[in-house]
Parts: C-alpha cells; sequence; structure tokens
C-alpha cells in the first residue's frame, strides 16, 4: 500500500472535520438571515432566523443617509425575543413566519438538514472505525457519506433562500429587506468542505492505477 496514503487520509479527516463542525454550527443556530422592515417610527422589529425558530429584536431606528433610514443592524442592543416555528413546537407560536405560508419550505429545509448530519456521522463512523481495524474499505462509503451530507445541506440553503424570498415578495409580512448571515455562510462553508474532501477521500480510497504499460490492476498491491 501507499506509504503516504495514511497520511493523505489523516490530513483530508482533518479538513472534513471542519466542515462537520460548520455543519452543526449552521444547523443548531438561527442566523441564517436578517429580515428588516419599511421604518416609519423611532423603533423597528427586525428579525433573524434558521432551521427551527425566529427571533425578532426592536431596536431604534439608524440613519442611513438624509432621505433612507434602515432598522438595524441586529446586533445593536434592544428587546429580543425567539420562538420556535409552529410546527415544530404546537404549544408555541411564531405567527408571523407561520402566516407567509412558509411551513412547507421551513420543514423540508430542517428535515434535509437532518439527513445532512445523520450523513456527517456516518460517515464519521466509518472513517474511525478504518483507523482503529485497519479497514480501508470502510473509506469508501465514508467518502461517498460526506458527499451525501454536503450536496443535502446545499439543498437545505437553497430551500431557505427560496423561503426567505416568498417571505419577502408576500404582501402579509412587514419585512421589505433581507440578508444573509453567518449560519448561511457556515452552511455554505461546509458544503465546499464536505463535497470535495468527499470526493479526495474517495480517489485516496481507491486502489492504485498502473503506473506502466505493462503493469496491469491485478499487480496492484491489494487493501487490508
Amino acid at each position: 500500500m501507499d506509504e503516504s496514503k495514511p497520511l493523505k487520509v489523516r490530513l483530508t479527516f482533518s479538513v472534513i472535520l471542519v466542515g462537520v463542525s460548520l455543519l452543526f454550527a449552521a444547523v443548531v443556530t438561527d442566523h441564517w438571515a436578517v429580515l428588516s422592515p419599511k421604518v416609519e417610527n423611532a423603533t423597528c422589529e427586525a428579525a433573524h432566523f434558521g432551521l427551527w425558530r425566529l427571533c425578532t429584536k426592536r431596536i431604534f431606528m439608524q440613519e442611513k443617509g438624509p432621505k433612507e433610514k434602515g432598522c438595524g443592524p441586529i446586533s445593536l442592543p434592544g428587546e429580543h425575543n425567539c420562538s420556535y416555528f409552529r410546527h415544530f413546537t404546537p404549544g408555541q407560536s411564531s405567527k408571523i413566519f407561520e402566516v407567509t405560508t412558509q411551513k412547507e419550505y421551513s420543514i423540508s429545509a430542517a428535515a434535509i438538514a437532518i439527513f445532512s448530519v445523520g450523513f456527517a456521522i456516518i460517515g464519521t463512523i466509518c472513517v474511525l472505525l478504518s483507523f482503529r481495524k485497519k479497514r480501508d474499505y470502510l473509506l469508501k462509503p465514508a467518502s461517498m457519506f460526506y458527499t451525501f451530507a454536503g450536496l443535502c445541506i446545499i439543498i437545505s440553503v437553497e430551500v431557505m433562500r427560496q423561503s426567505v424570498k416568498r417571505m419577502i415578495d408576500s404582501k402579509e409580512t412587514a419585512w421589505t429587506e433581507y440578508s444573509y448571515s453567518w449560519s448561511f455562510a457556515c452552511a455554505c462553508a461546509s458544503f465546499v468542505l464536505l463535497f470535495i474532501c468527499g470526493i479526495t477521500l474517495l480517489l485516496i480510497a481507491l486502489p492504485r492505477f498502473p503506473q506502466n504499460p505493462w503493469e496491469t490492476c491485478m499487480d496492484a498491491e491489494p487493501e487490508h
């Protein structure tokens, strides 16, 4: 077996762990998007949300220019209130989000993200078992699980993006402006790392191809 293969696997796995950490950060936090309403009074109610809950903050208006006024930024101090979406906790209510008919989008994005987390966990277990018992054949399914995890999270990102656009376009909401926040960036970064490193891990796990014209695949060293 290629003597540098274990080192390559460990380096790739280290980058994958960064991607998995970003994936978990994106899934459990609620800073995917920041919503701002049209400012009419001295105070306004901005919001940020993730896969599971919506948080609103009543903050003072910040002037952007002589004719333009905006709400925020969301980091300014103010009265903060968070509630889980009604379809996840029937006893609680996030009425604004529910009225905009975004229930299907929210459930879909959350479900796909859970699949992504599951694939990442299974892939990590396969890699750890391959280290412990020298079973290199487990690297192939692990690489596929990581690739699937990356694909699932980017699909979840796209579903969330469409949800935000529909919510802004809806006449039933007060939100007029939006921006994507750091949880959204974590999800996108995790897709890049998991997808690319998943493919890389698969290429590392494949048997060595013949390097000379007279060498056949049967001459390659078998895997342990």
